[in-house]
């Protein structure tokens, strides 16, 4: 999941970011509004995180979600495959 996807997705994110990082208030995540880097620079300030640090979550969380998503449309296309098969 790149930059681009985190903010094309915020929305549905936005409530696994706050899973994750719990620090984070709503008005931070208004403010990071799908922002990577804002996102990091969230996490220094809330949990002192470097900034190694905090990019390497992020950058964690991202490829989590964009595989979670792969599998969801993997199943999505096995039914509609299964489904036409009938």
């Amino acid at each position: 999941m790149n930059t681009d996807t985190l903010q094309g997705k915020w929305r549905q994110l936005k409530g696994e970011v706050q899973i994750q990082w719990g620090r984070l208030t709503n008005d931070d995540l208004d403010q990071v509004a799908g922002n990577a880097e804002k996102l990091v620079g969230k996490l220094q300030e809330r949990y002192g995180y470097a900034r190694e640090r905090a990019a390497q979550e992020v950058e964690q969380f991202q490829v989590r979600w964009a595989k979670q998503a792969e599998r969801v449309n993997e199943k999505a296309n096995d039914k509609a495959s299964a489904s036409w098969g009938k």
